[in-house]
């Protein structure tokens, strides 16, 4: 996964052929700020510098900058997996949404 991290904020990277530069997103904000860079010393450089002008725009504007995430979501499995991990869940004696978070959680790793 191609993320960059400043001051606890995270940014999707990507290259952008028809500019030929990298651009970077910075995720969960409530707000969109992107920046672009020719490498990874720019592109944290720039990184920085669109964190801090986003940061400076929201507290002018009284806005909470990270967007708010309730910790709940609906997925839809199909019924068989649904069915094996409840089984799994069970057999090990704990709720299914509880092997769902340990799950999800040893997938992430930022």
């Amino acid at each position: 996964m191609n993320v960059m991290t400043v001051d606890g904020y995270h940014a999707k990277i990507a290259y952008d052929e028809e500019l030929d530069l990298f651009r970077g997103e910075i995720l969960g904000l409530s707000g969109g700020a992107d920046f672009y860079g020719k490498n990874p010393k720019e592109l944290r450089m720039e990184f920085k510098r669109s964190l801090k002008v986003f940061l400076e725009v929201c507290k002018e504007k009284g806005i909470e900058p990270r967007r708010h995430f309730s910790g709940k979501f609906n997925l839809r499995i199909p019924p068989e997996l649904h069915e094996k991990l409840a089984i799994v869940a069970q057999a090990q004696g704990k709720s299914l949404n509880a092997l769902a978070q340990e799950v999800l959680q040893a997938r992430v790793a930022l």
